[in-house]
């Protein structure tokens, strides 16, 4: 492209600066530099006007000063000059798409080109024995940049914050006279080098401890619960952590309002120690009173809280049954968002305390729920359950549950009515209905039952050591029986069963859905009576125990026995929905549901009256991913107790998939010395570790 430049001549000229002229001496004339008649003399005269008379126009007077030409011919102008042609702008405009711009001479690159990275090395050098290099490489912006950087700049800016970063790690482990220099230095070879050099110093210890605050109960409350000594280092982690154990110690011990103040570490660079002093607002000791609630929605009044706690009016305040309440709110499944909060009411408790009430800020969450689980295993085939739970329909936490059982061998559906925390903690009165149709290769059974009981069992939020339930059920069923194991003929009978179930259980556990140590015992006991013809009562029990043995972070081996009996009657007397079975992903792997025992002619189970099973799990997690390889065993009896023989055994693998509510679960096994009719292999599915 052409520039076209316009530059304009000033129309008055250059003057040369002369000097000012000589002052003249006082008392004289000036002498004009023209007289006034030489002046007179050189203005033009008009001509024609006179002296008096007003001025003539600019034009007239111009046409006056135009020479006169002779009337006869007019006046000839000379030829227009032509303009001379400029070729360029005389080109037409190329098209918009052909115009090229230039190169940048001045950069002489393309200025949208990245730029290239500018490569460094990181030198840390001074950290010693203070064990804080790891830490400090852990965190540095340099080292984290891997060597590279879009400018120089961005690798200072780096190195300062290294610097900065060098020092507070320092000073956090009390070497409170330290300093850091990062600086870049460039090679002879043009590499870019950026060197953190520190210098620890002397490290300071904890001199005198002083704590301001009122007395307390006992009269060591606040220095006990500061576990500091002098002769410590003066480590920030342990400070901070010390001051946090008085805001815990204190409200366990009767003090809700107790507050910790702003430290003060007083440095003495001659002795190296720093002289630390608390201050402690410890407020007034409290025994708890009342409990109150608010909140616009709510899902149940304080007097069914009064049954949820744990703890008596007039005890000393203690934080931590504040939390259990807390949790136990929780628990319930009522609340969208619920707290607990110590409230002062300044009315005096017993020995000298002040009575604080409980406020409780509910706001009650929706009530139904949906929930389901599903499930397959080889020889049970698919099976998926689902209930419609409406959990306080009859305040307080009185819940009605409909259920529902959708499988390729089992259906049914199910009405329950449960109060939980009823008239006590953590105890559940319970009573429903059931209609379910059952088809194995055991037995076909068609049953209805009602059932009534009474429980305290754990939960995800409480984990409980003891467990226990007992009550009633009275079943009516419809089953095959096989008359004959010779023949495997069979008939349809029915039976009317009363039963008085009884459970004790014993959990030692640290999870319960992924128990990594501890073990579990549980017993359960059933007295039951048949009717069919004759009556025949007997007991139902087994025995179960599990082990868990961490070997490291990620490896954990678990056992597992189960022992059961039926005494006092005949496997004949007995439904056989209600005989003793082993097989399946709840019992021995690498066999089909209900596939171990006595068989009848088609090689069909027929169940037995006492079961031993064994297991051995040898499980390894990798985040939250795991594998496990285990062998079970066992094997169903005729007789009324196991006889330890004839034993059968599967092997297998499976895989782990962590959730936060417990690990997914997929196994395969398969039986060794496997008989005709069995299952080359199995697969089973579900929720929760197999034990």
């Amino acid at each position: 492209m052409m520039a076209l430049f316009l530059i304009s001549a000033s129309p008055f000229p250059l003057m040369a600066q002369t000097p000012p002229p000589a002052t003249a001496p006082a008392g004289e004339a000036e002498e004009p530099i023209l007289p006034d008649d030489q002046f007179d003399a050189r203005l033009p005269k008009v001509e024609g006007t006179d002296a008096g008379a007003p001025l003539p126009s600019m034009d007239n007077w111009i046409d006056r000063q135009m020479p006169q030409q002779p009337s006869a011919a007019p006046a000839t102008l000379p030829p227009p000059i032509e303009p001379v042609e400029e070729r360029e702008l005389a080109q037409p405009l190329q098209p918009l798409g052909s115009v090229t711009v230039p190169d940048n001479s001045m950069l002489g690159e393309d200025p949208a080109e990245k730029l290239p990275e500018v490569r460094y090395a990181t030198s840390v050098e001074g950290f010693g024995k203070t064990e804080l290099e790891d830490e400090f490489r852990a965190e540095s912006a340099l080292i984290d940049g891997k060597g590279r950087a879009e400018t120089a700049a961005m690798v200072q800016a780096r190195a300062d914050e290294d610097e900065k970063l060098a020092v507070r790690l320092l000073y956090s482990e009390g070497y409170y006279d330290a300093t850091a220099i990062a600086g870049l230095h460039q090679a002879g070879d043009g590499t870019l080098k950026a060197v953190v050099t520190v210098t620890p110093g002397k490290r300071y210890k904890i001199g005198n401890i002083v704590i301001a605050a009122a007395p307390t109960v006992p009269p060591t409350l606040v220095r006990d619960s500061l576990p500091l000594k002098t002769g410590d280092y003066i480590v920030a982690a342990n400070v901070e952590s010390a001051e946090a154990n008085i805001g815990v110690k204190l409200p366990e011990n009767g003090y809700p309002f107790a507050k910790v103040g702003q430290r003060d570490i007083l440095l003495d660079p001659a002795t190296v120690t720093g002289d630390y002093t608390l201050p402690v607002e410890v407020g007034p000791r409290a025994s708890f009173r009342a409990i109150a609630t608010r909140g616009e929605k709510q899902a149940f009044g304080a007097d069914h809280m009064e049954v949820i706690r744990r703890y008596k009016p007039g005890e000393l305040y203690d934080s931590r049954k504040v939390d259990d309440l807390r949790k136990a709110l929780v628990a319930t499944g009522l609340f969208s968002s619920v707290g607990v909060e110590p409230v002062r009411t300044g009315e005096p408790g017993p020995d000298g305390t002040e009575y604080v009430d409980l406020m409780v800020d509910q706001e009650a969450g929706p009530p139904r729920t949906l929930a389901g689980e599903a499930g397959y295993g080889t020889g049970q085939g698919f099976r998926a359950e689902g209930t419609w739970t409406h959990r306080n329909l009859f305040p307080p936490e009185g819940a009605l549950i409909a259920g529902a059982v959708i499988g390729t061998q089992e259906q049914g559906v199910s009405g329950t009515f449960r109060r939980s925390n009823a008239g006590k903690r953590d105890r559940t009165f319970q009573t429903g209905i059931t209609l379910n149709h059952q088809n194995y290769n055991a037995y076909e059974a068609f049953t209805a039952g009602v059932n009534i009981g009474w429980s305290r069992q754990s939960t995800p939020i409480f984990q409980k050591r003891w467990t226990y339930s007992y009550g009633a059920e009275i079943l009516g069923t419809n089953e095959q029986v096989v008359i004959d194991p010779a023949t495997a003929d069979k008939v349809r009978r029915t039976y009317l069963i009363a039963g008085l179930p009884l459970q004790i259980g014993y959990d030692r556990s640290n999870d319960l859905l992924n128990p990594t140590k501890g073990f579990r015992a549980n017993l359960r006991a059933e007295p039951e009576g048949s009717l069919q013809g004759n009556f025949s009562p007997y007991l139902r029990a087994t025995f179960d125990l599990s082990g868990y043995f961490p070997v490291s972070d990620g490896i954990v081996i678990a056992g597992r026995t189960r022992l059961g009996t039926i005494s006092g009657v005949s496997r004949d007397d007995v439904a056989p929905s209600r005989r003793i079975y082993a097989g399946g992903g709840g019992s021995v792997r690498g066999f089909g549901f209900q596939e171990l025992g006595p068989k009848d002619a088609k090689n069909d189970p027929i169940g037995g009256r006492s079961v031993n099973e064994f297991a051995v799990e040898g499980r390894y997690r990798f985040g939250n991913y795991g594998v496990v390889a285990f062998v079970d065993a066992g094997q169903v009896y005729d007789s009324q107790t196991p006889k330890f023989s004839d034993m059968r055994y599967g092997v297998g693998i499976g895989g782990r998939f962590y959730t936060n509510f417990g690990p997914f679960r997929a196994d395969i096994a398969m039986p060794i010395d496997r008989q005709p009719g069995e299952s080359k292999f199995a697969v089973y599915i579900g929720i929760g570790q197999a034990f």
